[in-house]
């Protein structure tokens, strides 16, 4: 019932389209009973078992070929331009979900098992919503219709047809509930091989510098093997599911054709009438078959929505208007510890009490693993601390820090974050008004002016993680492009670790030039301590 509700909730943005098909469905159901009424009528005339018109007859099927040939098509419009909408519309609306939610940090879901679900997921729950539900109606209709017909023209044989419906219910019930873990299994193996391709490739430069191509291979054979043999054991269950089905189907069809062959020879049903029994039988049957064949689709969304509701499962940070503290800011640590929550007898920072005072400049150092991205990660509220609190504070008023203190703090953080697209697109992410000559301005401020000296300038075509530019002129850039939100609280993790001493000295100066920021550094370089007002040690609790 949670899953009903949550593809009832989620299906807002394609009703339009599951409306639109189920109205072409049901026409198209019509026009299909009337092709039925309109053969049986013109082989009656033609046989001279009925008065009419032959080429009236003949003119009346031909109008009903081109409504389904309308019909056909507005189906294949809406499913192709609403269709992509809606699809489009259901990842955005996840993604934002995603993005919104809390950081989950250590045992959150591999970003390659995240782009799965978004894609793969999402389309198997739009096209349920939008094309599979709406096939349903029209399938029942056509069965329910075909039925009545039927048994206008013989009650018997039309009974005889539908007695054996409830039999295959009951069989897909149970042919519902394995296929559903099968699914799931599949599903799950079909992540594991994108989320080790992905890695694969982001990480590639570091796999051929190891000279691991041969073992990611064979790990992604080892993983494909797996996956395959869901596969197998899937596909060997549908089929033999599939084959009882069908003979059963193909049992009736045949009792239905020596039944109107005896009523034919015996003078009880015209050639007309026989060609339309066994027109009636098959749109019988076929619907039945279909429904059947529905099963493994509700059992593919019903594992789709699970796997998409999941990341709802994810609580949302805290929402509402950003709380903006005008002019420098500072941070205090008050107190404060924090430890994972799988491991809460051993925490990652103990009783902190720290003034990261506004217009200062401090560098926090440690060896690895003692804590000081974690502290970094409190600043900018992504984790909790465990206990104490964490205030962000100007000259009047001091908030506790939460995501909606967020927008007061430059972050710029260890390693390569170009993406992919221009210089420009880069530097729009911290700012999407900034004009030329702001990007500029900060360009020069973080010693990224060899941008002027580009070909295309800010419209320098860039690949993945920056493909192109140097590690240092990587750094740079994304220095620059947090400069770009203008906020009094700068913190760099390790964000000039690829400089060399000259231009990172002067970066350092332009940015601590007017005392206008309070800058947090983590560094392993102690060379920067000269350029700073305080210093933070962070030591390792435990071994």
């Amino acid at each position: 019932m949670t899953i009903v509700k949550w593809l009832w909730q989620s299906s807002s943005d394609n009703r339009l389209q599951a409306i639109l098909n189920t109205i072409i469905g049901l026409l198209e159901v019509a026009v299909s009973l009337s092709s039925v009424w309109a053969v049986q009528r013109a082989v009656d005339i033609a046989s001279h078992n009925k008065e009419g018109n032959v080429l009236y007859s003949v003119a009346l099927m031909g109008g009903l070929i081109l409504c389904n040939f309308a019909l056909s098509i507005s189906s294949v419009w809406v499913r192709n331009i609403l269709g992509i909408r809606a699809q489009n519309r259901m990842q955005r609306n996840m993604l934002g979900r995603i993005l919104h939610s809390e950081w989950q940090g250590r045992g959150s879901m591999h970003s390659g098992d995240m782009l799965n679900r978004l894609e793969s997921d999402v389309n198997t729950v739009v096209n349920f919503v939008a094309e599979t539900l709406p096939n349903a109606v029209s399938v029942v209709a056509l069965f329910c219709g075909a039925f009545v017909y039927l048994f206008s023209m013989d009650h018997t044989l039309a009974m005889i047809i539908v007695v054996v419906c409830p039999v295959f219910l009951i069989l897909s019930k149970v042919y519902m509930g394995k296929m559903r873990q099968l699914s799931r299994d599949v599903r799950e193996s079909d992540s594991i091989v994108q989320s080790l391709m992905q890695e694969s490739i982001q990480n590639r430069v570091l796999v051929k510098t190891l000279e691991g191509e041969e073992m990611m291979v064979d790990r992604l054979d080892g993983q494909q093997q797996v996956l395959r043999k869901k596969v197998v054991k899937k596909t060997q269950f549908s089929v033999i599911s599939n084959f009882i089905i069908n003979f059963g189907f193909a049992l009736g069809y045949l009792i239905a054709f020596a039944w109107s062959a005896l009523r034919m020879s015996a003078g009880s049903l015209s050639y007309g009438g026989m060609t339309a029994f066994l027109q009636l039988v098959n749109k019988i049957q076929n619907p039945a078959r279909n429904l059947t064949r529905l099963v493994p689709q509700f059992v593919r969304v019903i594992t789709s929505a699970e796997r998409l509701m999941m990341f709802e499962d994810i609580p949302l940070e805290e929402q509402g208007e950003p709380v903006v503290l005008e002019g420098t800011c500072g941070v205090r640590f008050d107190n404060v510890s924090y430890a994972y929550a799988d491991d809460l007898e051993h925490p990652v920072i103990k009783n902190l009490s720290f003034d990261f005072k506004p217009g200062t400049c401090t560098a926090i150092i440690g060896e690895t693993g003692a804590g000081k991205t974690t502290l970094l990660r409190m600043i900018l509220s992504l984790v909790r601390p465990t206990s104490g609190s964490i205030y962000i504070y100007n000259k009047v008023e001091r908030k506790i820090v939460s995501p909606l203190t967020r927008c007061n703090i430059i972050y710029v953080p260890q390693g390569n974050t170009m993406l992919s697209g221009t210089v420009r697109d880069n530097l729009m992410l911290g700012n999407v008004e900034a004009t030329d000559e702001m990007m500029y301005k900060v360009l020069d401020m973080a010693c990224a002016d060899f941008v002027r000296d580009f070909p295309d300038g800010l419209d320098t075509e860039l690949s993945e993680k920056g493909g192109g530019l140097s590690e240092g002129q990587a750094q740079r850039i994304c220095i620059a492009r947090a400069l770009l939100r203008n906020c009094s609280l700068m913190i760099l993790d390790e964000a000039t670790s690829a400089l060399d001493p000259q231009t990172e000295k002067q970066l350092l100066k332009n940015l601590l030039q007017d005392n206008s920021h309070t800058i947090i550094f983590i560094t392993h370089r102690h060379a920067v301590l000269e350029y700073c007002d305080a210093s933070l040690s962070i030591e390792r609790l435990h071994e």
